[in-house]
This record gives structure tokens, C-alpha cells and sequence, in this order.
């Protein structure tokens, strides 16, 4: 009926949706300090696991839609598959949103640092 792949496949759909995404959240709320290139490589880890859940859901469902059962239809070619995708699309937001937080940061310190090289040459002239 399924082949080794396919189970295989589920599995890291459950990995890439539920238990990395999981952890790494978990990582962030729980330090108390984090470095910066910390916080972006696991907000980049996070827009990458959204990808490789996202094709690793294509890929079942097109596997899905070639086989004969009923339950398998349900879940990956049905609008039960539009939930999947949520699951991927709420990392990669989150993903996004700390990438965007940390260049937003970024950009806000080096504004001020330019505002006051420039203050402190007008004080020198």
C-alpha cells in the first residue's frame, strides 16, 4: 500500500512542522540572552524549514492523489490540505519577522551612530 518512502516523508513533515519549529521557539523564549547572529540563524532556520515542509507537502500530496485509499485523499488532497500549509506559513512569518526585527535594530544603532559622528564633528569644527 505505502511504500517506506512515504512514511519516511510523513515523518519529516511532522519534524519540519511540529518538533524543529517547536524547539527553536521554545530556544528563543526560554534564553535570557542570545546573541544577534543567533537569533538570525534560527530565524533564517526557520524560513528554510518552512520551505522544506511546504515541497515535502506538495510531494505527499501529489503521492496521494496517485493512490487508491480514501484517508490519505482526506488529509493531502482535500481541504484538509489548506491546514497543512498554515503550519509553514506561520514559520516562515516568524521566521521573516525576526529576520526583519534584527535589520530594523540594526539599521535603527547604525542611524544613531551616524547622527552623533556627525554631531561630534560639528562640536570639533
Amino acid at each position: 500500500m505505502y511504500d517506506l518512502r512515504f512514511w519516511i516523508e510523513l515523518f519529516l513533515v511532522i519534524l519540519f512542522s511540529f518538533l524543529i519549529p517547536g524547539a527553536i521557539y521554545v530556544a528563543m523564549v526560554v534564553k535570557h540572552s542570545i546573541s544577534r547572529k543567533t537569533v538570525l540563524l534560527l530565524g533564517l532556520a526557520l524560513i528554510g524549514l518552512a520551505g522544506i515542509d511546504a515541497v515535502l507537502l506538495q510531494h505527499l500530496a501529489n503521492e496521494a492523489a496517485h493512490t487508491s485509499t480514501i484517508w490519505d485523499d482526506r488529509l493531502f488532497a482535500s481541504e484538509l490540505s489548506v491546514a497543512l500549509y498554515l503550519l509553514p506559513l506561520v514559520s516562515a512569518g516568524i521566521g521573516v519577522n525576526i529576520v526583519s526585527h534584527l535589520l530594523i535594530t540594526h539599521l535603527a544603532e547604525a542611524e544613531r551612530n551616524f547622527d552623533r559622528a556627525q554631531t561630534d564633528r560639528a562640536r570639533n569644527r
